[in-house]
């Protein structure tokens, strides 16, 4: 386990925070975003949809909940910012989160920027990534 798979910051965003913004969640259930919400409603948590497309006559709503154009949209507080984006557009996701006051940032298996932890964790902000909601409550 890598040193961004922390136990102890998974088990905060997992067990302790609430309002999870899915950075890439549209309103397609073939796309893995949309699955993953559909876990963390499950789990209990409040999904907050961010992408492009919310900010198109008549917005988006997925799995019920309104999304939002950006992160800066979202008008009240974000604990978790959970990335589905490619590694190299990743990063500045997760500058956004520091910037909005989110309590974590969580990139997505595959998705890895070292650079955008070291700035984040530096924040103060913890982050994990290069795993899935998914995954790591199976082994919780």
């Amino acid at each position: 386990m890598t040193s961004w798979q922390d136990p102890e910051s998974v088990r905060l965003m997992l067990d302790d925070l609430e309002t999870w913004a899915v950075v890439g969640l549209s309103d397609s259930p073939s796309r893995t975003a949309y699955s993953i919400a559909e876990l963390l409603q499950r789990r209990g948590k409040r999904i907050v949809p961010i992408h492009p497309a919310a900010a198109e006559p008549g917005g988006l709503t997925v799995l019920g909940e309104k999304g939002y154009a950006s992160l800066a949209d979202v008008p009240f507080p974000i604990d978790v910012v959970d990335v589905f984006r490619r590694s190299e557009s990743a990063g500045e996701f997760a500058d956004q989160a520091v910037a909005v006051g989110a309590k974590g940032v969580w990139f997505q298996l595959g998705v890895v920027d070292e650079a955008a932890f070291e700035r984040t964790t530096a924040a103060g902000v913890p982050m994990v990534m290069d795993t899935c909601p998914a995954i790591e409550w199976s082994r919780h």
